[in-house]
């Protein structure tokens, strides 16, 4: 008996009992639709929690000097040559940018708030989040422009706005305090209101100037892909020999937990979908065995051999579930095409910022997601199959013609 007698049975039987056949094909679809489609959503958020680690003045891998994670100050910054530039192959490369961040005590004629205060090249911040967030007033010019970018939701606890004059407090080189009036040149407005809280900004030299030093605390490297990291840091080690190298998983641990999260999200989505489905797929293929018994006995009767009777029934599971499997991928492609404009959740902004992403949600699709999908499910298919096969074999051509 060849496989194209088997495949017309199997096509036969599955027409033979179409409402049955039609409730399952739909379950199957609908499963796969929702579990391919929710892939996509958690490879956004996954990609989202990536980009919101990077730009939070971290990119892919970060430079600074021993101990300075426990104190931050200047006096444990570092000399960077004239002209440095980081020796990264440009193919890798997005960009890079050196910095100071020190803390700090801003004070306004109201308020008084403990902040960051960030020395920086304005033209190197491409690669943090300074470079998309709207800004109300003007940008920095340099890194000899005095002034400084404060939040949105600083400027409102301070109680002032674009063009007034606040004064910082920070530590010097020298271990004394140094204080300084600044004109407040724009105020940005950042995703979440944390980002906003914490850093203010200011030119580098300027900074540098106050500080009374020409060190700077950090140089943060931003990579073209995320799977480069480990050799451009291995890299960046033998080039800043006595200074900390560290990449953004070990700078942000609770981002890139929530980050391998996303990856094990998946599968466990998959499973708890697919598992369910599994047993109707089984319950199915065994009440069709078992309103076939007279048929299966016969055929055995025939000479149909143990080895055909069990590739009918798993060739009859793997058709349904590849009919099943085709039209929900479809399903999930098209509701990934309906939601590829984002999804907004600024309504739970409080939550979303929390965990450390955007109020604006976009789906990825991944081709390699569709094919882990779609493998998984024939695969499940098949197991499913097994069971009803046994007791397709089971059955004594004898006790089957006495029905």
């Amino acid at each position: 008996m060849n496989i194209k007698l088997l495949y017309q049975l199997s096509v036969r039987n599955i027409f033979r009992y179409k409402r049955r056949n039609i409730m399952l094909f739909a379950a199957i679809a609908v499963a796969v639709a929702g579990v391919s489609s929710m892939n996509t959503l958690i490879r956004g958020f996954q990609a989202d929690m990536l980009d919101s680690a990077l730009s939070n003045l971290t990119g892919h891998i970060k430079v600074h000097a021993p101990g300075y994670r426990d104190d931050p100050s200047i006096e444990r910054g570092f000399l960077l040559e004239d002209g440095f530039q980081p020796n990264i192959p440009a193919d890798k490369l997005l960009g890079w940018a050196p910095r100071i961040r020190v803390p700090a005590v801003i004070m306004s004629e109201r308020e008084t708030r403990g902040v960051q205060l960030v020395g920086v090249k304005p033209e190197a911040e491409l690669i943090s989040f300074l470079a998309d967030v709207p800004i109300d007033g003007e940008g920095l010019s340099g890194t000899q422009d005095g002034r400084i970018l404060i939040g949105a939701e600083l400027a409102r606890q301070l109680e002032t706005k674009v063009g007034r004059r606040l004064v910082m407090i920070t530590q010097g080189a020298d271990g004394l305090n140094r204080e300084r009036g600044f004109r407040i040149a724009g105020i940005y407005d950042a995703q979440g209101t944390g980002l906003e809280k914490v850093y203010v900004f200011t030119g580098l030299a300027r900074l540098q100037q106050m500080l009374n030093s020409e060190a700077v605390t950090e140089v943060s490297v931003r990579l073209k892909a995320e799977p480069q990291k480990t050799s451009v840091k291995q890299l960046l080690s033998r080039t800043f020999v006595n200074l900390e190298v560290m990449d953004w998983q070990e700078l942000e641990p609770q981002a890139a937990a929530m980050y391998l999260f996303a990856d094990g999200a998946i599968y466990i989505w998959f499973i708890l979908m697919m598992s369910a489905l599994t047993f109707g797929l089984v319950n199915t293929l065994v009440a069709t065995v078992m309103e076939r018994v007279r048929e299966l006995g016969m055929l055995r009767a025939l000479g149909m051999r143990n080895r055909m009777v069990i590739s009918q029934v798993v060739l009859e599971s793997t058709i349904i579930m590849s009919v099943g499997v085709v039209v929900g991928l479809l399903g999930g492609y098209l509701i990934y095409l309906s939601m590829s404009d984002g999804i907004d959740l600024s309504s739970f902004s409080a939550g979303v910022e929390m965990a450390g992403m955007s109020t604006h949600l976009q789906p990825v699709f991944l081709v390699d997601d569709f094919v882990l999908v779609a493998s998984m499910s024939l695969v499940l298919g098949f197991l499913a199959s097994i069971y009803p096969a046994w007791r397709a074999v089971k059955i004594k051509p004898l006790d089957a013609m006495r029905r």
